[in-house]
C-alpha cells in the first residue's frame, strides 16, 4: 500500500529524484511515467523493448523531456554484445574487447563518438558505458568481451578514450562496474559474487581504469553488486559506504578516488541485492551507502512499484536509517547531471555529426586475429558455399537472447547457398560431442564446414565437438566470437573478439575471400 504525499514536499521529491525506473515494452511513454516526472522523478532507463527505430525513440524521449526538460534518459549502449539501439539486427560497432585488441586510442575514441552521436539523435543523455572491468578471470560469465582486456593499463587508456569520445557528443558516460567485476566467476544478476583480493591488488589492478576515468572527467560511475571482504565483509559494493563513500568519494589524499559526479547503482533488482535485502530496502541502503541514482533496471516497473520504492526511501529517513541530508545530496547530484545533459545536448546539436565512413566495420576488421596451423597449406576460399554450425551458449542477462550473432547471415550474403544450423548444450548432452559432430557432418554433406563458437574455453561441449569435427574434417574453419582463451584450432582460426554484427561480417569476408572494403551484395 503506497502512501499519499504532496508532490511539493521536498522529501517526497528527493525520494522520487533518486529513482531511475524502466518501463514495459511500449514504444511510447506511459502516462504514469510522465506524471511522476512532473512530480519530481528525474530519470528513466530504456531497453531494447522500448526501441523500434531512431525516429520512434526520438519521439519517445521528446515526450519525456516535455514532462521534465532536464530528464536523464539512460541506456546501456555498450555496442558489441550489449546493444539496445540495435537489439534486433545486431550492433554496427564492435565491443570493448575488439577495441582493446586493435589497441588504437584514436579508433576507440572515434567509435565512442559515433555511438554518442547516435544516442544524441535518439534523445538519450546518459550511456551506462563503458565497462572498465579487467577480465582477469577467464571463466567470467558476465563480463568477457565487454572488457577491453586483461591488462590494467590497456583497459585504463581505452576507458578514457571511450569516455572522451562519448562525452564530446553531450552524452554522459557511466563507467562501470565499480570497483571491478572482472575477477569473478559468478554473475551478479543471479547471485552475489565474492572477490578475495588484498588492498594492494585492488589499487594496482581493479581500480586503475576507474582512477583514470575519474581523472578524465567521467560524469558517472556505476557500482557493482560484488562483495570485497577487504573493504566490507558484510555488504556488496552497491550497499557499502566503505566502497562508495570511503573509497570512490574519498579524497585522493585519503586513499580514495575523489569522484564528485553521480554514482548510479547497477540494476537494483538483480539477485545479488534483491534476493538478500529485498527491492525496497535495497534502494534505501544503496542511497545511504552513497549511491545517487538507483537503477531499477531490466525488470519493467509500473507506478505502484515506483511509489512503493519512494515510500520505502521516505520511511528509511523517518526511521533514521537514511539521513535526510544524504538523500537531498543524492537528489541534487542527479538534478545537476540533468542540467548538464540539457546544456550539453543543446551544444551537441551545433557540432558536426558522426564520421561519414563506417567506423564500426573498420574497427571490427582491425580486431580480427587470423591463425593458420603450422605447416598447413595456404587457405583458399571454399569452392562451394559452406555449412555453418553455430554453437550457442546460454546468453547472460546483460546480453539477452534476442540479439543475433554469428557469421551465417553475412556468409549467406557473400556466398549464396550457404546453409546454417544452431546447436546447443542440450543437443550435445543428448548425443554426446562425437554424436553431435557426426550429425553436423551428415547435415553438411559435401559442403565445407565453418564452426562458430563463443567462449569455447568455458564450454567443454563446444570444444569437444569442434575437436571431433576437426578429426573428421581437418579443413574445418573455426570462428571464435567470444574471449579467445583457447589455443587456435582449425584449418583457419578467426578470433573476432566479440559477436557484434560487424564482427560477423568481418569474419565472413575472410572466409569468403572478399577483400576488406569490397561490398559484394548479391
Amino acid at each position: 500500500m503506497t502512501t499519499t504525499h504532496r508532490a511539493t514536499d521536498t522529501l517526497t521529491r528527493d525520494a522520487l529524484a533518486v529513482l531511475q525506473p524502466t518501463f514495459a515494452g511500449t514504444t511510447e511513454a506511459p502516462a504514469w511515467l510522465l506524471r511522476q516526472l512532473e512530480n519530481g522523478m528525474t530519470g528513466v532507463g530504456l531497453f531494447g523493448r522500448n526501441v523500434q527505430s531512431t525516429a520512434q525513440l526520438a519521439a519517445l524521449t521528446a515526450q519525456l523531456r516535455a514532462a521534465n526538460p532536464e530528464v536523464l534518459v539512460a541506456t546501456d549502449e555498450e555496442a558489441g554484445d550489449v546493444t539496445r539501439l540495435e537489439l534486433i539486427g545486431g550492433s554496427s560497432f564492435p565491443g570493448n574487447l575488439a577495441l582493446g585488441a586493435a589497441d588504437d586510442l584514436d579508433l576507440t575514441r572515434e567509435v565512442a563518438t559515433a555511438i554518442g552521436h547516435r544516442l544524441t539523435e535518439a534523445g538519450v543523455t546518459v550511456n551506462w558505458a563503458p565497462s572498465a572491468d579487467i577480465n582477469t578471470d577467464p571463466g567470467n560469465p558476465v563480463i568477457g568481451v565487454r572488457s577491453f582486456g586483461q591488462d590494467p593499463d590497456l583497459v585504463a587508456r581505452h576507458t578514457v578514450a571511450f569516455v572522451e569520445g562519448l562525452q564530446s557528443t553531450g552524452v554522459a558516460a557511466c563507467v562501470k562496474h565499480f570497483p571491478g567485476h572482472g575477477n569473478t566467476s559468478v554473475d551478479s544478476h543471479l547471485a552475489l559474487p565474492r572477490i578475495d583480493i588484498d588492498l594492494d591488488t585492488l589499487h594496482s589492478r581493479e581500480l586503475v581504469p576507474f582512477k583514470a576515468a575519474v581523472a578524465a572527467g567521467t560524469r558517472c560511475v556505476m557500482s557493482a553488486h560484488i562483495l570485497l571482504p577487504v573493504l566490507d565483509p558484510d555488504r556488496p559494493g552497491t550497499l557499502s559506504s566503505s566502497v562508495l563513500t570511503g573509497l570512490l568519494r574519498a579524497p585522493e589524499a585519503d586513499g580514495g578516488l575523489g569522484f564528485d559526479g553521480v554514482i548510479y547503482s547497477d540494476a537494483i533488482e538483480m539477485k545479488a541485492i534483491e534476493a538478500v535485502h529485498g527491492l525496497a530496502r535495497g534502494c534505501a541502503l544503496a542511497v545511504a551507502a552513497g549511491a545517487d541514482a538507483i537503477c531499477v533496471g531490466g525488470t519493467p516497473s509500473d507506478e505502484d512499484e515506483v511509489l512503493t520504492l519512494r515510500d520505502a526511501i521516505i520511511q528509511a529517513v523517518r526511521d533514521g536509517d537514511l539521513s535526510e541530508e544524504r538523500l537531498h545530496d543524492a537528489a541534487e547530484r542527479v538534478r545537476a547531471l540533468g542540467r548538464w545533459t540539457a546544456t550539453a545536448r543543446t551544444a551537441a546539436t551545433t557540432t558536426p555529426g558522426a564520421p561519414a565512413r563506417d567506423i564500426g566495420l573498420a574497427a571490427a576488421r582491425r580486431a580480427l586475429r587470423v591463425t593458420r596451423q603450422p605447416g598447413a597449406a595456404p587457405y583458399t576460399p571454399p569452392a562451394r558455399p559452406p555449412y555453418v554450425a553455430s554453437f550457442h551458449p546460454v546468453a547472460n542477462i546483460a546480453v539477452g537472447h534476442h540479439t543475433p550473432w554469428g557469421v551465417a547471415t553475412e556468409l549467406e550474403r557473400l556466398l549464396p547457398g550457404t546453409r546454417s544450423a544452431e546447436h546447443t548444450a542440450d543437443r550435445a548432452g543428448a548425443v554426446g560431442p562425437a554424436g553431435l559432430a557426426a550429425r553436423i557432418l551428415a547435415e553438411a554433406g559435401e559442403q565445407p564446414v565453418v564452426a562458430v563458437v563463443r567462449d569455447a574455453h568455458r564450454h567443454p561441449w563446444m570444444a569437444d565437438t569442434v575437436t571431433a569435427l576437426l578429426a573428421a574434417r581437418p579443413d574445418t574453419v573455426v570462428v571464435e566470437m567470444g574471449v579467445p582463451a583457447s589455443s587456435p584450432t582449425g584449418a583457419l582460426h578467426i578470433a573476432t573478439h566479440g559477436a557484434a554484427r560487424v564482427c560477423g561480417r568481418a569474419a565472413a569476408e575472410i572466409i569468403a575471400g572478399v577483400p576488406a572494403g569490397e561490398d559484394r551484395d548479391q
